[in-house]
């Protein structure tokens, strides 16, 4: 089974230009997760017959969403947290603003384990959402999926905007205190390491230094001056199975590069 994960910074425009049609064609994933969809399921044009497509779209016009498009059919569909973490009082407190309708998270069942596609909120560049990270969402992204771990293993995949170790970003030293590289951000990271999911990347390519997402300015794609941010981490007992992981940081069309695995698991 291939799995892919890609930030495409707007499924529309990436529908238009045709390099979601072309990355399709030439890597044919069985799971394709998207983030940053920016759009509402209908918005787009997608001819692809022979994926399901399932959407979490933010309720506000043009903003974030995740999507997953699928040739085997899942066993159910979750969108968002679980109840008991989606209705905490703190989601909806004005000090860290309400993220449940950012359509943030996708889970989708299959019958050997739990796919769930991220996109982490982004500290931004004052770290106004810093406490959001490291109070309520780097915490209930864990709680939810070790409580989905209880069934069966994990597949997490998605942008989880933070490097984790300084081999994962060209700059590590200019950017300690920037969003992305703060000890609190990393500490996260490191947390659901702590609770045993396996960087798959780092688990195949432990000396590699390679990226996922580039800034627009400076020409910093073109220089390299990259992060990796997207990961995908799977439950231990998925290990054996794990086959490849995989930045494919020649394909444009986003900022963001698309990644993958490979798991010796039947579509």
């Amino acid at each position: 089974m291939n799995i892919f994960s890609w930030n495409v910074n707007g499924i529309r425009a990436i529908l238009k230009k045709g390099e979601l049609q072309s990355f399709i064609k030439d890597f044919r994933p069985d799971i394709l997760c998207l983030q940053e969809t920016k759009a509402q399921q209908g918005q787009a044009e997608i001819d692809l017959p022979a994926y399901e497509e399932i959407w979490n779209s933010a309720t506000r016009p043009g903003y974030s969403g995740t999507a997953i498009f699928t040739k085997a059919k899942p066993l159910s569909i979750m969108r968002g947290f679980s109840d008991d973490i989606n209705t905490g009082s703190m989601w909806h407190a004005d000090t860290y603003g309400n993220t449940t309708s950012e359509g943030r998270v996708l889970t989708a069942e299959f019958s050997d384990f739990f796919l769930v596609t991220v996109y982490v909120p982004n500290s931004k560049r004052e770290l106004t959402r810093l406490s959001l990270r490291e109070k309520l969402w780097d915490p209930a992204l864990l709680k939810f999926i070790k409580d989905l771990e209880k069934q069966k293993p994990v597949v997490i995949c998605g942008d989880f905007n933070v490097a984790h170790a300084p081999i994962d970003l060209a700059r590590p030293n200019d950017n300690t205190q920037n969003a992305g590289f703060t000890e609190e951000e990393r500490k996260g990271f490191d947390n659901l390491m702590n609770a045993g999911f396996i960087d798959t990347f780092r688990q195949l390519h432990p000396d590699e230094q390679k990226y996922s997402w580039w800034t627009f300015h400076a020409n910093a794609r073109i220089r390299n001056i990259g992060w990796r941010i997207d990961y995908f981490l799977i439950s231990p007992t998925l290990l054996p199975k794990l086959k490849s992981a995989d930045i494919h940081d020649e394909v444009i069309g986003s900022d963001h590069a698309p990644i993958s695995i490979k798991l010796d698991i039947k579509p």
